[in-house]
This record gives structure tokens, C-alpha cells and sequence, in this order.
């Protein structure tokens, strides 16, 4: 596998060699790219010792002090041949390149035209870290799925002490072995997530719903199509762009989303049903507006599908994961949610947790008898954790039969 370990400049430039020699020791291939900056603190020619390849240094080929870049499109071909890209250190001024998409040189040109793993590894002044410009870049970034493996506190280089500091390089190289070595370990399975809330209309202007943003359903599938699988995302209304590599379904009621599921099961292996289903829906909804008057406005409800249990009931060797998003008794509700439905997994968080943030922490309730809490991450980082709890469960009860 091939990382393309790009180095912009900042005094902890130097550390990127360490983090090139330690990739290179666990057997990857590392295409070293430096910003004109970056040239300011270490030499191209370490780098080309270190790795045995020329060093990228420039976006035209005559421009390169140890050019390889054959031609302009060079970041092309680059592109297609690297497994994952990680800068360290990245800088404030690097950061909001990348964050507006501003081609200006080959690392930032290649970033655009990369389309697997990014790994970003910050380092600057503790007031350029806490600057709202900067914290606004990353966290357009994060949107993205790029991991952010954020500064230590310390003395910097500047003499103030906070943080900004390069993260240790070791934190960095498990980082990325870790990516590269879930890279494609869904290969060959198709992942069904259902994500956001449902709406079920009241009338033509109203309709009943809940506060799911969908960003974990949408983090999940992201997760699985980035490990190789085919992932059908059948989601809710939601304000979140599709994404990259996934069939996206589009629905509104519990009865639209019950529907898209039970058409793609037979297709699919694992079944992840992430969603914020109403409970209850309006069984004829008002052909006409309802209109405002001062005397009480009485409607009966009828319970929605329960789709995790009909699916429960057909999932055959298919593995299901269930949602709990809870006020009371997490694990206790999360376990009779378990067996309930024919799970095999439920993960549990708090509602006042669940909602709309980007970041969450949760609990596994899993067939075994397992309780595994995840701390608090960022929802992308966690949706590959879950994967990570998904794969392993799936050995264990396949070992159990």
C-alpha cells in the first residue's frame, strides 16, 4: 500500500521523517510531498534518502528541485495509485486550502483529485488553533470524513505553551495503519443503513416528525463504502449531502422506508438500521389544511410499521443492528430492544446526546452478552468503531454455530 505523506511547513516538519521511516518499517510505500514552505525547514534530499523515491516539490515538472512530476497531471496518476493521504505537520494556511478547495500548488491540487482516506495531523501557534477561521476549516474538514488528529498541549516553538504541538508521531503511524488495515475489510458485503427521521403528514402543510439529523446513519455508510462494501442508504428527510460510493434512497414516511428495506434485504448481508422512525402516523391524513380555531384539536394515531422487527423476523444469517436513543435505563432498554426485535447488536446513546451533534458517545449491547461503551468521538470515528464491534461479533457468533 502507498501513503502519500505530504509535509507543509512548520517547525515540526523535521518530525515527518520519523513518520515516513516508521510507515516504511510496517512495509508501506510512502511518496513524500512538500509545500515550497516546508523546503524551508528540511531538505527534499532527506526524504529521498529515507524513502528511496524522488520527492515532490513542485506542481510542474520544471520547477521540481528533485522533481518527479513528469507532467502537469502527475497528481492524476499519484491519485489513483495511493492508498491514503496524510499531512503532518498541517498547517493553518494548508488547512484552509484544502478546506476551500484552493489548487495553488501539487499538494493541494493532489488533495482534489484524491478520493480515498485523508489523515490531517495540525500544527501551528495555540492562537492560530484556537482562531474561529481555523476551527471553522476543520471543521468543514471533519464534514468531509478527514481525520483530524489534533494538536498536543506544550511549549511551542514561538515560546507560549498551549495547544498547537505535532501529535507524537506514534499516534500518528497507529493512526494510519489503522485505516489501511480496515481499508477493505468489508469487501464483497452489502450494508443496508437507514438513516435521519421520518415524516408522517398531518395535513398538506404539517406533518409529525423528531430532531434526527441523520448524521450517524450517513457517518455509517460513509464508514462501509470507505471498507469496501456496497451500501444502500435508504434515508429520511435530512440536510446532509449523499455520501461518495453510496445508493441513496430517498423517503419520507415509515411506510415509504419499510418499503425500501424489505425491496433491497435479500440483497444485502449486514443491516444497520440507524434511523429515527416516528412512532406514530395520522392513518388518513386531512386532504386540506387544517385551520386554526380556538376550540381543541383532537387526532388519532396509529402506530407506525416496526421495521427492526419485521426485519428481525427475516433476517435469516444476516447480521442486524438496531438503534436506541434513550432517557431512562440505557442498557436495560437497549437489551430487551435486543431481543425484542432479533438483533444482534443495539447501540444506545442518550437522547439529549443523539440529536444533531457531530460528536456522540455509545453503548453496545451485543447477541453475546457483551456491553461495550464507546467514549465520546466524532461520529465518523465512531461509525468506524462500530464496524470494527459489527465484524467482530459476526465472527464470534459464526464461530458459535
Amino acid at each position: 500500500m502507498t501513503v502519500a505523506l505530504g509535509v507543509s511547513g512548520g517547525i515540526a516538519a523535521y518530525k515527518a521523517a520519523e513518520i515516513a521511516r516508521g510507515l516504511m518499517e510496517r512495509g508501506f510505500q510512502v511518496q513524500v510531498i512538500m509545500t515550497a514552505a516546508a523546503q524551508r525547514f528540511v531538505r527534499p534530499l532527506t526524504f529521498a534518502a529515507l524513502t528511496g523515491r524522488k520527492v515532490i516539490t513542485a506542481l510542474f515538472a520544471g520547477d521540481q528541485e528533485q522533481g518527479s512530476a513528469e507532467s502537469a497531471i502527475e497528481h492524476v496518476a499519484l491519485a489513483q495509485e495511493t492508498d491514503l493521504l496524510l499531512v503532518a505537520p498541517a498547517t493553518a494556511n494548508l488547512l484552509a486550502r484544502f478546506a476551500q478547495g484552493l489548487a495553488s500548488d501539487f499538494l493541494a491540487t493532489f488533495y482534489l483529485a484524491f478520493q480515498g482516506p485523508v489523515v490531517l495531523a495540525p500544527a501551528m501557534n495555540a492562537n492560530m488553533w484556537r482562531h474561529p477561521a481555523t476551527q471553522s476549516n476543520l471543521a468543514r474538514l471533519r464534514e468531509r470524513g478527514h481525520v483530524i488528529i489534533e494538536p498536543e498541549q506544550g511549549a511551542l516553538a514561538c515560546g507560549m505553551v498551549g495547544p498547537g504541538r505535532l501529535a507524537e508521531t506514534g499516534q500518528i503511524i497507529k493512526t494510519v495503519v489503522g485505516l489501511l488495515e480496515r481499508r477493505h475489510d468489508l469487501a464483497g458485503e452489502c450494508v443496508l443503513v437507514t438513516a435521519g427521521p421520518t415524516q408522517e403528514p398531518l395535513d398538506p402543510v404539517r406533518f409529525i416528525s423528531n430532531r434526527s439529523s441523520g448524521k450517524m446513519g450517513y457517518a455509517l455508510a460513509e464508514a462501509a463504502a470507505a471498507r469496501g462494501a456496497r451500501v444502500i442508504l435508504v434515508s429520511g428527510p435530512v440536510q446532509l449531502p449523499a455520501p461518495a460510493g453510496v445508493e441513496l434512497v430517498r423517503v419520507q414516511t415509515a411506510r415509504e422506508m419499510r418499503a425500501a428495506v424489505l425491496a433491497r434485504l435479500p440483497e444485502c448481508t449486514i443491516i444497520i438500521k440507524a434511523a429515527a422512525v416516528a412512532d406514530y402516523c395520522l392513518a388518513e391524513p386531512r386532504p386540506e389544511k387544517i385551520k386554526k380555531s380556538n376550540e381543541r384539536l383532537l387526532l388519532e394515531l396509529d402506530p407506525t410499521p416496526d421495521i427492526l422487527a419485521e426485519v428481525g423476523a427475516r433476517k435469516g444469517e444476516r447480521l442486524l443492528v438496531g438503534f436506541a436513543a434513550e432517557t431512562g435505563e440505557l442498557v436495560a432498554e437497549a437489551r430487551r430492544k435486543l431481543l425484542a426485535k432479533n438483533c444482534d447488536m443495539v447501540v444506545a446513546n442518550r437522547i439529549e446526546q443523539a440529536f444533531g451533534s457531530d460528536e456522540n458517545e455509545v453503548t453496545l449491547v451485543l447477541r453475546t452478552g457483551q456491553v461495550i461503551s464507546l467514549p465520546r468521538a466524532r461520529k465518523h470515528e465512531l461509525a468506524h468503531q462500530i464496524l470494527d464491534q459489527v465484524l467482530s461479533l459476526r465472527s464470534a457468533l459464526r464461530a458459535a454455530r
